[in-house]
C-alpha cells in the first residue's frame, strides 16, 4: 500500500498564519500534524507523497528532507485558491504522474486523530473493498457542510451525498480513504462523469454506486482544524494519538 497526503489547499480562513506557510505543517502537540498521521501509519505504508500547490512546494520538500520516511512531494503548478485542481484532480494528478497501481490510502494533510489508524487499514484488508471512514453526528448544519452516508448492517455504502441540503443519515464521511488498486482507474471514470471534484468524497459517492465501498465506524474522535480559534483549540487540547 501507499499513502497519498493531499495538502494542496491554501488555508485561507487561517490568514495570515498560513498565507506563507501550508496548514498540514502547523504544530501540534510538538509535532506537525503530518508527522502525526505518517508516524501512525508507519510501515504499513510503503512510501508516502504529499501533493501540493507550487507556492508550498519548496516548503513541504525540505520538510520531507528531514524525515527518515520514503517522501516525495509533488508539485501540482497551481498558485492560487482560485486556481486550485480540487482534491479529486489531485488525485487523478498524482495517479497519473506516478504511474500508480498498488492499493492507495488518501488522507487529508490538516486532520489530526485521537486513534490510530491501523484499525482502518485492517478493516479494509478483511473487507478488500475501497473502504472510507465513518463518524456519528448530530448536528443537522454539520452534516450539511459534510459526506454524509446511509450504510447498511454490514457497513457498505448504499448510497452518499457531498454536502447534502437534507441529510439523509447521521453518517459523517471525513477524508480518509483506502481505495483498492483495481478502482484507481475509476478516479478518472468519476471525473468524467461529472462527480464533483472540489471534496474528496464527492469521488466516493460516485464510487459507491458503481462498485462495493464499506464505511469504517470511528474509535475515537477527528480534530478538523479550521480557523484560528479552532487551531488554539487544539494545540490546547491534543494530547497523541492512541490505541494502535
Amino acid at each position: 500500500m501507499k499513502c497519498l497526503i493531499l495538502a494542496a489547499g491554501y488555508a485561507t480562513r487561517l490568514y495570515p498564519l498560513t498565507k506563507n506557510f501550508p496548514k498540514p505543517l502547523l504544530e501540534v502537540g510538538g509535532k506537525t500534524i503530518l508527522d502525526w498521521a505518517i508516524e501512525d501509519i508507519g510501515e504499513a505504508a510503503e512510501a508516502f507523497f504529499v501533493v501540493t500547490n507550487h507556492r508550498f512546494a519548496g516548503i513541504f520538500e525540505a520538510w520531507a528532507r528531514g524525515r527518515e520516511e520514503d517522501i516525495r512531494v509533488l508539485d501540482d503548478g497551481t498558485e492560487s485558491n482560485e486556481t486550485r485542481l480540487g482534491a479529486v484532480k489531485d488525485i487523478q494528478f498524482a495517479i497519473d504522474a506516478l504511474g500508480l497501481d498498488d492499493d492507495l490510502m488518501v488522507i487529508a494533510g490538516d486532520n489530526l486523530l485521537d486513534f490510530s489508524l491501523q484499525g482502518f487499514i485492517r478493516y479494509q484488508r478483511e473487507k478488500g473493498t475501497t473502504t472510507v471512514m465513518r463518524y456519528r453526528e448530530e448536528s443537522e448544519e454539520k452534516l450539511r457542510k459534510t459526506g454524509v452516508a446511509v450504510v447498511d448492517a454490514e457497513g457498505r455504502i448504499l448510497e452518499m451525498e457531498e454536502k447534502p441540503a437534507q441529510p439523509k443519515s447521521h453518517w459523517c464521511t471525513p477524508p480518509f480513504y483506502i481505495y483498492r488498486k483495481e478502482d484507481l482507474p475509476l478516479v478518472k471514470a468519476g471525473i468524467e462523469a461529472g462527480c464533483g471534484t472540489d471534496a474528496p468524497g464527492s469521488f466516493i459517492a460516485w464510487l459507491s454506486g458503481v462498485t462495493a465501498v464499506y464505511a469504517w465506524e470511528m474509535p475515537g474522535k477527528r480534530y478538523d482544524i479550521g480557523n484560528l480559534e479552532s487551531y488554539e483549540a487544539v494545540k490546547k487540547s491534543y494530547r497523541g494519538i492512541i490505541n494502535k
